[in-house]
């Protein structure tokens, strides 16, 4: 599957915006610790927004957190989608709320390529119309499964499975995958010496 880098990179964007939310983290060690919201505040936003070079962010306050957290949910919605057409339905609706704009651009070193939203768009609006895209790329080629979430039993993380076979399980091969491979090794070795 080939996919263009810009909408690669906003792939990954919506993965790691999704796995921000409490319930996609792995349980606490303490339970009284409860889940961890990785966009617990406005700075954590503005983390978020660095780490995945979002320009024109400008000052964010309380109303675009609350914005860009209901944006998240709806993402998540998209990964837990059922089947195509709902998955459609939800990637439409986010969009058309973004008030997308398609504009071709080269800014910051990068070649030409598409933004969705409005020049001024807040983070929400940005993040909505230029992720909701790269997730409609995806259905739109009939590769909506390839929209998961992990496998472990102690995991939630969303991720887009990428491989050429859509066989990839686990957010991560090298944690989740082989914490899994290594217990269910050590497993067949316990019963093969019991």
């Amino acid at each position: 599957m080939l996919i263009p880098h810009d909408t690669r990179i906003a792939l990954d964007t919506v993965v790691d915006l999704v796995n921000t939310a409490p319930e996609s983290e792995p349980p606490p060690d303490d339970p009284a610790d409860g889940p961890v919201d990785g966009l617990a505040d406005v700075a954590a936003l503005y983390a978020f927004a660095e780490r995945h070079l979002i320009s024109g962010v400008g000052t964010l306050g309380e109303k675009d957190l609350a914005a860009v957290r209901d944006v998240r949910a709806r993402f998540a919605e998209v990964f837990a989608a059922p089947d195509p057409r709902a998955a459609a339905d939800l990637v439409n609706r986010l969009v058309a709320a973004a008030g997308t704009t398609p504009q071709l651009t080269d800014h910051d070193g990068y070649d030409w390529h598409v933004h969705y939203f409005a020049p001024d768009a807040s983070i929400a609006d940005h993040l909505a119309a230029d992720c909701g895209m790269a997730l409609a790329f995806i259905i739109v080629a009939g590769e909506q499964e390839r929209l998961r979430r992990c496998e472990a039993p102690d995991c939630g993380h969303a991720f887009v499975d990428l491989s050429r076979n859509r066989s990839r399980r686990y957010c991560s091969s090298r944690t989740c995958g082989n914490r899994l491979h290594v217990a269910a090794y050590r497993a067949r070795r316990k019963e093969a010496a019991g």
